[in-house]
């Protein structure tokens, strides 16, 4: 039976307790092995876990009840709380542990070091059982309270055959406290050659806070990471200003509605998006575009929540509000993308599975050569395993992908750059071939009426009246280019008695009785139109790079409108830029072939494709690829959307439609041909910090396990080293913040 729409629940929550890769694998397949689950993304820099389920199948409460059996927790929404610095219960408990084993350490730490020393036994006269004693009584509480977070998902781990990096920590360290404790509470049941002096109180402690200080500081990076997230949540004003039955009142923001009046001062922030009914100013829009330079806005111009108005004052409509915005969309969009998984990570994933259980192996072999094959004491084979278990432990691995991901996603949303997922930031780094459309993605899309030339002694203002009474139903960007030209003439529209939307060709419909076609050439010759007396014009227009209209009316032509759409000023920039990077480009669009030609060569686009009708886009990208081509594809109309889902990536500009956007891999908020540079140059730098990441963190275990196996590094060093690697990947993961991707 097919599951209807509803049955499918989608939501990522917090889970607590994962500390590693091999956390990541048990978490996602404790919760795969549930019923109803289809989908388990487990992601460590963000601590969360994307799920899709079959509601029902299965519930929260069951999932949290399976994630607590193996020594996790799940967060579900009623039970996550945070503080007005966004900062969680779980951090406040981690931070807690910390200085509480911190204050414990401390003198243990001391009294350790300083007990064998003459001046110490002056100074406090005690015997060396009582220092033991008073070393055990202060490490007690350090395992106890703040060590339970690794002991206990380590023993529910344990039950269920399975092991992760608190099961190195919780045997590193309480290996080293049993021991020690044996020693002070039974020192006559062992062998005579023991060392009764000789404990670990201090290893012990000293890892688990070491371990608590580096997942503090791990937690704060990672924080740093999310930053992007709370920059867009921080844009969304609290407070609407809005004008009910004339009267102006202040209203929490969740209360707007759509339809509603709103008034904006200067400097003041949108609060929902919406249409300007009154008023004019200029915009700020760079939180949402990326783009510094404010925007002018006039009666009828959309405004987006989250940008600040800078001069005038005006009124508007709202049109969307709470999760419809822009800025809802982007937030989602991000957290989206943050949340999912490169294929890269999928390496990690293989190598977490067996990993832990390795270190455990080579930690029991560590110990076996030390004291039967060589021979040196219990304590000391002892100290050398532990230090083969703390050192392996796998943080950094786990964290190598998911913290470069976080940011660079970030980074990008910052830039007016939105990316849907992590596999399309990956993916993008790989392309050959882009491929472009021309109306809306090279040119800025909002072409205009340049020159009109009439036949059959038609008036041009009837024929202007009747193609834009037909084009004011039309979505393609030509057609408004005819009616802003019937409304700079003034000129009065008419209603349509029925309307025939003619995908790639034109439009056709009847007014007051008149059958009017507007379009391509081959639609007007398709419906018995001559156009032979237009082809002079259709050249010259087509020479010119302006595009040609025509418009038959009764079957006979009537005019033909010529449209200039030129390219942007930055589209030459990002061809050029694109080239330097040894990528083919390749126009893809319907429009006759000298226009296209025209702003081809002027690009400087060796290859193009015109006269394309939308299914033949689709098709055009299918022969690249065939080709052995890793395409991307950049448009924004309804009928780039086949094109774009077919491509290696999608890219949409953010000013075409929802369904290239919604199609889309990525979204260019700017709409401006540059961001396509950017998010290449964004890819290949993330790419790199994984890459380096990921080298790192697998280039200290292979050297760091060899060398506590043979005796080089103490557990404490060993802790040093691994609580080091750990913060280094998500520091360096963060220099991707401050990246210049744009000098061009």
């Amino acid at each position: 039976m097919t599951l209807s729409k509803s049955q499918i629940a989608n939501i990522t929550l917090p889970i607590e307790g994962m500390t590693c890769a091999s956390c990541i694998t048990r978490v996602e397949n404790t919760l795969k092995k549930v019923e109803g689950v289809q989908i388990a993304n487990a992601n460590l820099a963000s601590e969360t876990v994307t799920l899709s389920y079959d509601s029902t199948k299965t519930s929260l409460e069951v999932l949290q009840q399976a994630i607590d059996k193996v020594g996790y927790s799940l967060v579900i929404p009623e039970k996550s709380k945070k503080n007005a610095s966004g900062i969680s219960d779980s951090y406040r408990r981690l931070k807690t542990d910390f200085f509480f084993s911190l204050a414990l350490s401390i003198p243990v730490m001391f009294i350790s070091m300083f007990s064998m020393a003459p001046w110490f036994t002056e100074l406090i006269p005690v015997t060396m059982e009582n220092v033991n004693l008073l070393l055990l009584i202060l490490t007690t509480p350090v395992l106890l309270i703040s060590g339970k977070r690794f002991f206990i998902p380590a023993w529910k781990l344990a039950t269920h055959a399975a092991a992760d990096m608190n099961t190195l920590v919780a045997v590193g360290t309480g290996s080293a406290f049993i021991y020690s404790a044996w020693i002070v509470i039974f020192p006559h049941w062992l062998p005579s050659s023991i060392n009764l002096h000789e404990v670990y109180f201090d290893s012990a402690s000293t890892i688990i806070t070491l371990i608590l200080l580096v997942r503090l500081l791990e937690a704060r990076a990672k924080q740093k990471a999310s930053d992007s997230i709370r920059l867009l949540m921080d844009l969304q004003p609290k407070i609407a200003r809005i004008i009910r039955n004339g009267i102006e009142k202040e209203l929490p923001v969740e209360e707007v509605r759509r339809e509603d009046l709103i008034l904006v001062r200067p400097g003041e922030r949108i609060p929902v998006d919406g249409i300007i009914k009154s008023g004019s100013s200029s915009v700020d829009e760079t939180m949402i575009t990326g783009e510094s330079i404010p925007v002018e806005k006039i009666v009828g111009d959309r405004v987006v929540a989250g940008s600040i108005n800078k001069f005038g004052s005006f009124q508007f409509r709202a049109t969307a509000v709470g999760a419809e915005t822009v800025i809802a969309h982007i937030i989602r969009l991000v957290e989206e993308a943050q949340n999912s998984k490169a294929p890269i990570q999928h390496l990690v994933d293989k190598v977490a599975s067996i990993f832990v259980p390795f270190v455990i192996f080579i930690s029991v072999v560590t110990f076996t050569i030390w004291f039967q094959i060589i021979g040196v004491t219990i304590a000391t084979s002892l100290i050398y395993a532990i230090a083969v278990l703390v050192i392996a432990c796998p943080c950094a691995l786990g964290l190598a992908t998911p913290t470069a991901i976080i940011v660079g996603t970030g980074k990008g949303a910052t830039l007016g750059i939105l990316i849907k997922n992590a596999e399309s930031l990956e993916r993008i780094h790989k392309i050959q071939t882009v491929v472009l459309d021309k109306t809306g993605t090279i040119t800025s899309g909002t072409p205009s009426v340049a020159l009109i030339r009439t036949f059959g002694g038609e008036k041009e203002d009837e024929v202007l009246r009747l193609a834009a009474s037909l084009e004011k139903h039309s979505e393609h960007p030509l057609g408004h280019a005819i009616v802003n030209e019937a409304k700079k003439q003034a000129i009065e529209l008419v209603p349509v008695d029925s309307f025939r939307a003619l995908s790639g060709f034109g439009i056709s419909g009847n007014i007051k009785g008149k059958a009017v076609v507007i379009g391509r050439e081959a639609l007007l010759k398709e419906n018995a139109i001559n156009t032979i007396v237009a082809e002079k014009v259709i050249s010259d227009f087509s020479e010119k790079g302006q595009t040609p209209i025509l418009i038959g009316i009764d079957g006979m032509l009537s005019a033909v409108v010529a449209i200039s759409d030129p390219p942007r000023t930055t589209s030459h920039k990002a061809v050029s830029e694109l080239k330097k990077m040894d990528l083919d480009i390749v126009m893809l669009t319907g429009d006759n072939q000298k226009t296209a030609l025209h702003i081809a060569n002027e690009l400087g686009i060796n290859r193009v494709f015109s006269q394309v009708l939308p299914h033949e886009k689709l098709q055009r990208i299918k022969e690249l690829q065939n080709e052995g081509k890793v395409v991307a594809m950049v448009g924004d109309g309804i009928n780039d959307a086949p094109a774009l889902a077919q491509a290696d990536v999608g890219i949409a500009m953010g000013k075409g439609t929802d369904a290239a956007i919604e199609t889309a891999d990525i979204t260019l908020m700017k709409s401006d041909l540059v961001g396509v540079v950017q998010a290449i140059r964004l890819s290949n730098r993330t790419l790199r910090i994984i890459k380096q990441n990921l080298f790192w963190a697998f280039i200290y275990n292979i050297i760091g396990i060899p060398m506590a196996s043979i005796g080089v590094l103490n557990p404490m060093i060993a802790a040093g080293a691994m609580a080091f690697s750990s913060v280094s990947v998500v520091v360096n993961s963060l220099r991707l913040r401050n990246i210049q991707i744009t000098s061009f």
